[in-house]
């Protein structure tokens, strides 16, 4: 179980009309949601990884201390939710150093996970692997099998994979359906889908895949006061908005339903990785 921990307002689709000059002067809602879904877990007895911003973590340091101080495992979302694809190798490497010092610093523990912001890692930007292992991370969770107009490597591995020696790749979870890989784990997906459609694909992967599911979602996405963004696309105001007032009670759902844990515990401590360097 993992929560990408940025606000409404960070969403990469709304960048084209919310300057990050503009992010100090927006309602922060972050707080409060993270608050809220701390409470969820901890009435589910359940672990998770939060993959958290630099920009968020510099601003609410008792937020990264709330959620180690819980038992969860702190990874680094970056710093200022930059998609990888949009940098070159030595701001990406900045990027990912500052966050993980400011995080460790913060929490007083190691920060061995990554997640690329909108899963932006591809075929066009493989050397972020060997950034990250230059910049100490033991794992990355940023790619999204599937196809997509924003994202998505849809014939890479489904399942977790030594990317770099040293450096494991453990992608969003995908079903596996005509040929085709289906999003099964999480975002918008989630809430678009039918709550027993999602139970169904989750329940497929572990039965006929045998394998754990990586699933993700965001603070925002349990949030349906958040501010609305004016300006956007019809289809960016379904994608982001659509069934945001059902999310809380499908991931309670969700958490009965199965069991969940911290990244590191279900996927490091065992080898069953495929090997893969690119």
């Amino acid at each position: 179980m993992t929560i990408d921990v940025e606000d409404y307002f960070q969403v990469s689709a709304f960048a084209p009309h919310i300057a990050r000059a503009e992010w100090d002067t927006r309602e922060c809602r972050v707080e409060r949601n993270i608050d809220t879904i701390l409470e969820m877990l901890d009435q589910h007895q359940t672990k998770a990884t939060f993959f958290t911003l630099g920009w968020v973590a510099e601003r609410y340091p008792q937020l990264v201390r709330d959620i180690v101080a819980q038992g969860h495992e702190l990874a680094s979302h970056g710093y200022a939710h930059q998609r990888a694809s949009d940098q070159t190798p030595d701001t990406f490497l900045e990027d990912v150093r500052v966050a993980k010092n400011m995080l460790e610093d913060l929490s007083g523990q190691a920060v061995i996970g990554y997640r690329a912001p909108s899963f932006s890692i591809g075929k066009s930007n493989l050397w972020a692997y060997d950034t990250l292992l230059e910049a100490g991370y033991r794992y990355s969770s940023s790619v999204y099998p599937i196809a997509h107009d924003h994202y998505g490597m849809p014939d890479s591995p489904r399942f977790s994979y030594e990317v770099r020696p040293g450096l494991i790749e453990i992608p969003i979870t995908t079903v596996r359906l005509f040929e085709r890989n289906f999003p099964s784990s999480g975002g918008g997906y989630f809430r678009l889908l039918p709550y027993p459609v999602s139970r169904w694909l989750i329940r497929r992967v572990n039965s006929r895949d045998q394998q754990a599911g990586m699933f993700y979602f965001h603070p925002w996405e349990i949030d349906p006061g958040q501010p609305r963004i004016a300006g956007i696309s019809a289809k960016t105001r379904f994608r982001h908005y659509v069934n945001i007032a059902h999310t809380q009670a499908r991931l309670k759902r969700l958490l009965t339903d199965f069991s969940w844990g911290r990244v590191d515990d279900l996927f490091l401590k065992h080898d069953h990785c495929q090997t893969s360097h690119t």
